[in-house]
């Protein structure tokens, strides 16, 4: 969860419930010494808010990083057709079209979690599909500014 920003509060989840915000802040910790249990917490707040993007990034950071890679990517791919949802885009992300200027909110989110699908596809290697949501996101977000780039390069590595 290093991309989220931290204070003496906790992690900054954006404008959220108190309670949503409360359980988001309970998996952090849990986390660090027991995923599972951080899995349960989490899961606790995607039912009570399924709309809640910071949700979905919670759960497939932490499946990601468990190298739970089917797992993340069920829980992305999710997270992708709500935030598609609530940016009132197409569901299918190959039929998104770049926008004059970077989008903010869910849309944002929803190219941050290409590049996070990209990156578990690479971890999969699953590189065709990979190679298909970066050369999306070169012509959604051609300067890079959710970080696609990084997941490019790597994928240009293992070529």
């Amino acid at each position: 969860m290093a991309n989220v920003l931290v204070d003496s509060d906790g992690i900054n989840f954006g404008e959220l419930a108190p309670e949503i915000d409360t359980l988001l802040q309970q998996g952090v910790v849990s986390y660090r010494h027991d995923p599972l249990e951080a899995d349960r917490i989490f899961r606790k707040a995607l039912d009570a808010a399924p709309t809640e993007l910071a949700v979905y990034f919670c759960l497939y950071k932490t499946h990601t990083y468990r190298g739970r890679l089917d797992e993340a990517q069920r829980i992305a791919e999710r997270g992708l057709r709500e935030a598609a949802h609530q940016a009132g885009w197409n569901p299918d992300w190959r039929r998104w079209q770049p926008q004059a200027e970077l989008p903010d909110g869910a849309g944002r989110f929803a190219l941050y979690t290409l590049k996070a699908l990209a990156f578990i596809h690479l971890r999969k290697d699953e590189r065709q599909q990979a190679h298909e949501l970066l050369a999306a996101l070169r012509q959604l977000d051609p300067t890079g500014t959710v970080g696609w780039s990084v997941v490019a390069a790597l994928a240009e590595g293992l070529q």
